[in-house]
């Protein structure tokens, strides 16, 4: 078992509201964080049909009979009845912290049960699927290269990846958008990720895609939101602030885990990542899921985006933390003096305190007194200004770092 950095984010939650619910995809281990957190309560399976019937023709008596020491409750969507059953209980015992954990993948239909029922009285937490560092942990610790290949779900890890994406993907467009209320359409779904995933990290632009497909724009908008809403892509948003330029609005979008985009792509390898024209993308893909994820358990309510004008100045990655923001530019190949100096240039237009490029070389350097590199492979448990926030100085310099990853 690999030991997750969301469990003391989980655990925090759970001494602050009296339940706590953990989204996201399948397959991504939230049924063994909340065991593995909270091992005194009782788990409920409402998948299972007869477990199910019972909870949804008597939602109360069954939360009451096995709540005393606290419960968990998977796939808590499929009974929407149980949640009026869970304000009520709550709301006889406002002191109760944590007593309840639900668990979903379906998100559209969770949050909005949530939203309507609980109020006030829930925390929600994202699960992502493993992180270098995750990876790095357990009996059978995994290197960051061959998760960059796999992708980050547990199992996809344990087993040949491809066809384990593959099984996840028909069940995925087969069954669980049905769950969602959602017409199945396979070929679709298929056309349309396949067709994100050769575009990877690229501008959206829905009426290229609508016409590549022969449907209309509103059809790829609405899927896109599923796909977002489930947690297969996303959409990072640029960056707007008035500085004189123009800047690009579209939003950039990436499938959120590197194992489906190799799996959609056809690439089994690591030989032949490194050869393929999407080893760029997929190398940003990483460095960005990897700053995110770690970011939000530390700053939740960090805001992630991109900045790029319309003459290329560029920073893929900008982390605003309040009136703090930090700029990221990633290379899949080496970074120089000379990428430092215009990542140093954006991040000023962008009011960017901090900046560092993230690129695949060796060891650590110092360029100059104001740039340094720091090796990726080395740096799965660092996030910049994590004691404090680094502020310009007073003659306004800003420092840049060029953090490095290893080539593999």
């Amino acid at each position: 078992m690999f030991a997750r950095l969301a469990s003391e984010r989980l655990r925090a939650l759970a001494e602050q509201f009296p339940a706590v619910t953990i989204v996201g995809p399948r397959q991504v281990g939230k049924t063994t964080l909340a065991r593995a957190t909270f091992p005194s309560h009782a788990y409920v399976d409402l998948e299972s049909p007869v477990t199910r019937e019972l909870f949804h023709d008597d939602p109360r008596f069954h939360l009451e009979l096995r709540s005393s020491q606290g419960i968990v409750l998977d796939e808590a969507q499929s009974v929407p009845a149980l949640f009026p059953a869970l304000r009520g209980l709550i709301d006889g015992d406002r002191t109760a912290a944590g007593r309840f954990i639900l668990l979903g993948s379906a998100q559209p239909s969770l949050v909005r049960q949530v939203s309507e029922s609980l109020a006030g009285r829930v925390a929600v937490l994202e699960l992502d699927p493993l992180t270098p560092r995750e990876a790095s942990t357990g009996e059978a610790p995994v290197d960051w290269r061959d998760l960059w290949l796999r992708g980050g779900f547990p199992d996809a890890l344990r087993q040949p990846f491809r066809e384990w994406h593959e099984q996840y993907l028909r069940t995925y467009v087969e069954r669980d958008l049905g769950l969602l209320g959602i017409e199945p359409d396979p070929i679709f779904a298929r056309r349309l990720l396949t067709m994100l995933a050769h575009q990877q990290g690229g501008l959206l632009n829905l009426s290229d895609l609508a016409r590549a497909l022969g449907v209309s724009v509103t059809k790829v908008g609405r899927w896109l939101d599923i796909f977002e809403s489930t947690f297969l892509i996303r959409r990072l948003t640029p960056y707007f602030r008035h500085v004189g330029k123009r800047l690009t609005k579209a939003p950039k979008v990436y499938l959120r885990d590197t194992g489906l985009l190799h799996h959609l792509l056809n690439i089994s390898e690591s030989s032949t990542l490194h050869d393929h024209p999407i080893r760029g993308a997929s190398f940003e893909t990483l460095v960005i899921e990897d700053l995110i994820r770690r970011e939000r358990l530390i700053r939740p309510f960090t805001q992630a985006f991109f900045w790029r004008t319309h003459a290329g100045a560029e920073i893929d990655l900008l982390l605003e933390r309040g009136d703090h923001r930090v700029a990221v530019e990633i290379k899949a190949g080496h970074g120089t003096s000379h990428a430092a100096r215009r990542l140093a240039d954006a991040a000023r237009d962008a009011d960017a305190g901090t900046a560092w490029v993230v690129d695949q070389g060796e060891a650590p350097e110092s360029l100059s007194a104001s740039v340094s590199r720091r090796g990726f492979g080395q740096s799965h448990d660092w996030l910049p200004d994590v004691g404090g926030v680094e502020r310009a100085s007073p003659d306004n310099s800003r420092k840049v770092l060029l953090v490095r990853g290893v080539s593999g």
